[in-house]
């Protein structure tokens, strides 16, 4: 059975979990099929950004309870330490893809995003949520730990004391206490219309100029202690960009008022 679907449409490529009778809960090929859709569109040239979401009345529930069972009796640490995906193991990956994707990823939230759900999410660049919307760090009500790059992508979004608190504690947070905490962008009632929103409005922005800011913003954020490095790499940025085709496109559709074509 499929656990992802990619279409792509007008620069935008919109990724679906499709497990939405299982509140599309990460089985073994769930995961799997997740990771292949985010590394399929690695070098597609014509994605321009992407929209994450789940059909049905979940998002994502995280771990399904049944894979527990078949990881029942295999080592822990072959299965777990190995550096399958560059930096990181296939878990890792999920979320992580949507991140070094060198395009915009906008995640649409609803129903509720649990444990490895909520990590997907954390890796986009934007997350719209729906009002009763429900997220929580689960993994500790199983006695285990976030373990999908959550501690590599929260830091960049909230206080400590706050991922102390959601990790010790395992409890439910609605969407208005995520929003307050930085985990949230923005909470909505349709939470795929206002993603594809956005979605189409960077889609007709100079391609170039949008990678090159993704690009950036991940440099800041790494280097977040360099502030030598960090300006330096953003005059070498906006060096590469002044006086290209897309850059010039953009300024002659300004002053002709009309739509940027790019080539």
């Amino acid at each position: 059975m499929a656990r992802v679907s990619v279409e792509i449409e007008n620069h935008i490529a919109r990724v679906t979990l499709t497990r939405g009778d299982k509140m599309n809960a990460l089985d073994p090929e769930m995961l799997s099929a997740i990771a292949e859709a985010g590394e399929s569109l690695m070098e597609n040239d014509d994605v321009r950004v992407v929209v994450l979401s789940g059909e049905g009345k979940a998002f994502c529930a995280g771990l399904d309870i049944m894979s527990f069972g078949a990881m029942a009796g295999k080592d822990a640490g072959d299965m777990l330490l190995p550096r399958t995906h560059g930096n990181a193991n296939l878990f890792q990956q999920v979320p992580l893809v949507w991140r070094k994707l060198p395009v915009p990823v906008i995640c649409a939230i609803q129903g509720v995003a649990y444990g490895g759900g909520f990590q997907i999410a954390l890796g986009a660049d934007v997350r719209f949520a729906a009002a009763d919307t429900k997220m929580s760090i689960m993994e500790m009500k199983w006695g285990i730990v976030p373990d999908m790059g959550g501690m590599a992508l929260l830091p960049h979004l909230t206080r400590s004391d706050v991922i102390r608190k959601l990790t010790y504690t395992a409890q439910s947070f609605s969407v208005a206490q995520a929003a307050e905490w930085g985990l949230v962008t923005e909470v909505v009632e349709d939470p795929l219309g206002a993603a594809m929103a956005l979605a189409e409005e960077i889609a007709i922005k100079s391609p170039s100029a949008i990678r090159a800011a993704k690009a950036l913003i991940e440099f800041a954020e790494t280097h977040q202690h360099d502030e030598d490095a960090v300006l330096l790499e953003e005059s070498r940025v906006q060096a590469e960009l002044m006086g290209k085709p897309h850059q010039m496109e953009v300024i002659a559709a300004n002053l002709q008022k009309r739509a940027p074509v790019f080539k």
